[in-house]
């Protein structure tokens, strides 16, 4: 497994599973998925990018940066910002790979932005999560 997907995995689980998340978006709706339209109210997980890290010669480190998608139909921002801190809410505490060799050292929301679909009924939040994944 690698240092992408396991995140990609034990974010999924961790939102899935957090009370105060899946009261504002079906666990069902919490998604690695590529199509419009999207579920209302969902979390998309969406792009990625990873750097190597490290100045040890086992260059074990990987930063990993995910984007959370989050897709509401309403007419302001309100919903998409709740939903936003239900997630960093649930990524406080550490997050385990469930992979015997990959330790995610560390994983937290770094950014949020807030926008409205152009539909004009729709409000969308994209979160980005920095993260750095040791593998053991």
């Amino acid at each position: 497994m690698t240092p992408e997907i396991a995140l990609q995995k034990a974010v999924r689980i961790r939102l899935t599973s957090e009370p105060n998340v899946i009261a504002l978006v079906p666990a069902a709706n919490i998604l690695d998925r590529n199509g419009r339209p999207n579920p209302r109210p969902s979390i998309i997980i969406g792009e990625g990018m990873s750097r190597d890290e490290g100045d040890s010669i086992a260059r074990n480190l990987t930063r990993v940066w995910m984007d959370l998608h989050i897709w509401i139909k309403e007419p302001s921002t309100t919903g998409v910002k709740a939903v936003v801190g239900a997630i960093r809410t649930a990524l406080r505490e550490r997050l385990e790979a469930g992979n015997v060799g990959i330790h995610i050292v560390d994983a937290y929301v770094e950014s949020a932005r807030f926008l409205r679909d152009p539909d004009g009924e729709t409000s969308h939040a994209i979160v980005t999560i920095d993260a750095r994944v040791e593998v053991v």
